[in-house]
């Protein structure tokens, strides 16, 4: 299926063609490469589903019949459905497709991320969204409402310091063994790190002015799912982790591009970045090793771990979150109310 780009503005007739390029690389510089690949995914997804739904291509602006034919077929379980079932069927055709995985209803965010995406397709286009009509903007927030479910963490446990040096401990002395560490312990220390971000890290990114001085190591992240960049303040990484950094840039002869990378079987270190999947397999290794079950924790149970841990310790959330770049309090608090619960002496009653 040919899929037009989603982040591309409309042709405009009051642009010459230089203008209308330029403007489409402004688009693509000024999103998130993360955020495009989201609306990839979501306009493959709305395309093929219309095709399915109603055998016909998107329309932009589209309709207000269409958009809330999209919200409810997707606030409900189908898999008890009829199987003449529009919507079931057109379900069925997605699945075929390997665009949907299940009849079940989909989780409220991915419908709320999907209506943001073709969102976003019409502000592109300098068009009005159906979905801001009133019928469909109080359908899905019916929706919403009806599939509400308490979100599953991203980690099943918290990566606290306890389970990182188990972690570590299976760390030796190779040069596999030696990024890994470092991964670990910059993803963790400097604030608990998404994979995207520690992936995203180059050479450049990294001073180490004042290691030999001050044993600290600065890294600069171009941008995080919560902040754009330049806006991003520096992080540090001290003692253990940041000299685990710095053997890794010796070890891997690491003068410049992507700052973790790929080790072959015979030791070689490539010179292409690793994926952020990489990250999850890397700590599913780890866990093996350590003796710990391999769905204990993902790569998130760094940032949960290391706020867990902070929480533990007594470190002021505000101190916390200048690490961990969290945006909303709420949203880092949690961590810290789970601890406060755990510790609370009323919970000891019962003996």
């Amino acid at each position: 299926m040919t899929t037009p780009q989603p982040y591309l503005p409309s042709p405009s007739p009051a642009l010459s063609a230089a203008d209308q390029e330029t403007l489409t690389d402004l688009y693509v510089r000024g999103t998130p490469e993360n955020t495009l690949r989201a609306y990839e995914r979501d306009l493959l997804y709305i395309t093929a589903w219309k095709a399915a739904r109603f055998g016909s291509v998107l329309d932009w602006p589209e309709s207000e019949a269409t958009a809330l034919a999209f919200i409810l077929d997707h606030a409900r379980d189908l898999s008890g459905a009829p199987k003449d079932d529009i919507a079931r069927q057109t379900a069925e055709a997605l699945i075929f497709q390997g665009l949907r995985k299940s009849l079940a209803c989909p989780a409220p965010s991915t419908l709320d991320r999907r209506i943001a995406s073709w969102l976003a397709f019409h502000r592109m286009k300098n068009l009005s969204s159906p979905f801001g009509v009133p019928q469909v903007k109080q359908a899905r927030s019916k929706a919403r409402r009806a599939a509400a479910r308490t979100p599953a963490p991203k980690s099943a446990h918290p990566i606290t310091r306890d389970v990182l040096e188990q972690l570590l401990d299976t760390c030796r002395g190779s040069p596999r063994d030696c990024r890994d560490r470092a991964i670990l312990m910059l993803g963790w220390a400097s604030g608990g790190r998404r994979r995207s971000e520690i992936t995203g890290l180059r050479r450049e990114d990294v001073s180490l002015k004042e290691f030999e001085e001050t044993g600290r190591v600065w890294i600069s992240l171009l941008e995080t799912k919560t902040t754009q960049k330049g806006d991003t303040p520096r992080l540090v990484l001290k003692g253990r982790a940041a000299q685990a950094l710095v053997h890794w840039i010796e070890v891997g002869q690491i003068e410049g591009g992507p700052l973790f990378r790929p080790v072959s079987k015979a030791d070689r270190v490539l010179k292409r970045r690793l994926s952020p999947d990489a990250i999850y397999q890397i700590v599913k290794y780890r866990l093996k090793l350590a003796g710990l079950p391999a769905g204990f924790a993902s790569p998130h149970g760094l940032r949960s771990g290391f706020l867990t841990q902070a929480a533990l310790d007594g470190a002021p959330i505000q101190a916390a979150m200048l690490l961990s770049l969290h945006r909303s309090m709420a949203q880092a608090q949690k961590y810290y109310d789970d601890v406060d619960i755990a510790e609370n002496p009323a919970t000891d009653l019962l003996g």
